[in-house]
């Protein structure tokens, strides 16, 4: 049995985690409702920007080509890897890495081939894929607070520029979607080359069957969805279809990238937060049933205490 002073220092301690589990659920909860506002906020325009994709890879059998949409043979893959620099997290990175190996293992990727890249966005990926020996080419940190798009910029361009430069031929996004404060879904997207058949699929996982944006699936208000549509009979493009095409895809897939971030963030603070949460109501059942437990021997403790002393006195009593 414990002695009181071990009791004692023990529900000491676990109060202290307690303090220090909700000081981080506060903290996360914060970060979760602003990057929560930046990620619904910017839904509307990246589910047209989805759809203003879709009609433009659908214009390329017209005539018109972007390097973005250009098809060439695939010598090497760009893996993106979205996780965060922090753990404490439930299964946010874990799950991450789970589906991942999971595609890897379905098509045999070769980790330390020449045609596998990898750019690990977060500290938990860059350590998972080191251990793996990997080929990182690059890593980003500190990328779970970035709300704007200046800061998340100069992860983009450094994808898209390796991607016309010809260092990868296509990229594949691993990353997590946020559903609601607790679910979190993780979706591979492969976002380079820009395709129709691509962009449909991430269509049909980031916009839900039921909920607010549930009316774009049911009405067929968008291009993934509705494909009896002519894009040349919808858009009247001036003053030339190539010089919009050439300005626009770029833009509208910085615009793709800079949301799956904010989806990623938002879904990293949702986690986090979660966790928090149950590891401060489990302090606080622990620290409760410590303090029963200790208020019930300090109590057998004085009966004991008290017991002796009558036997005591009784004792004495009988020798007189």
């Amino acid at each position: 049995m414990e002695s009181t002073q071990q009791i004692q220092n023990h529900l000491k301690s676990v109060k202290n985690i307690g303090q220090i589990t909700k000081a981080m659920e506060l903290v996360a909860a914060t970060k979760m409702r602003k990057s929560q506002e930046a990620a619904l906020a910017s839904r509307p325009y990246s589910f047209a920007a989805f759809d203003l994709l879709a009609v433009l890879s659908r214009l390329e059998n017209n005539g018109l080509i972007s390097p973005f949409l250009e098809r060439r043979k695939v010598k090497n893959t760009l893996y993106v890897l979205v996780t965060s620099d922090k753990g404490l997290a439930g299964a946010f990175n874990s799950s991450v890495i789970r589906n991942f190996e999971g595609y890897a293992a379905a098509n045999k990727i070769d980790w330390e081939g020449e045609g596998n890249l990898f750019f690990a966005i977060g500290k938990k990926a860059a350590a998972y894929l080191s251990k793996k020996n990997a080929n990182l080419i690059d890593k980003a940190e500190r990328v779970g607070d970035f709300i704007s798009l200046d800061q998340v910029r100069p992860l983009i361009e450094k994808i898209t520029k390796g991607y016309l430069a010809g260092d990868w031929d296509r990229v594949v996004i691993f990353s997590t979607h946020f559903q609601n404060a607790f679910k979190q879904v993780v979706i591979a997207q492969e976002i380079l080359p820009v395709s129709f058949d691509n962009l449909k699929k991430i269509a049909e996982d980031l916009i839900p069957i039921s909920g607010r944006y549930a009316d774009l699936v049911k009405e067929k208000r968008v291009s993934f969805f509705n494909q009896t549509v002519n894009p040349s009979q919808v858009y009247l493009i001036e003053p030339s279809s190539q010089i919009v095409f050439e300005k626009l895809v770029p833009h509208l897939l910085t615009m793709h990238l800079y949301h799956l971030i904010l989806e990623a963030n938002a879904s990293e603070h949702a986690a986090r937060r979660t966790v928090m949460k149950s590891a401060s109501d489990n302090a606080d059942q622990l620290a409760e049933a410590l303090n029963l437990y200790y208020n019930k021997i300090r109590q057998a403790r004085i009966t004991t205490e008290i017991v002796e002393i009558i036997a005591s006195t009784e004792s004495l009593t009988v020798e007189k």
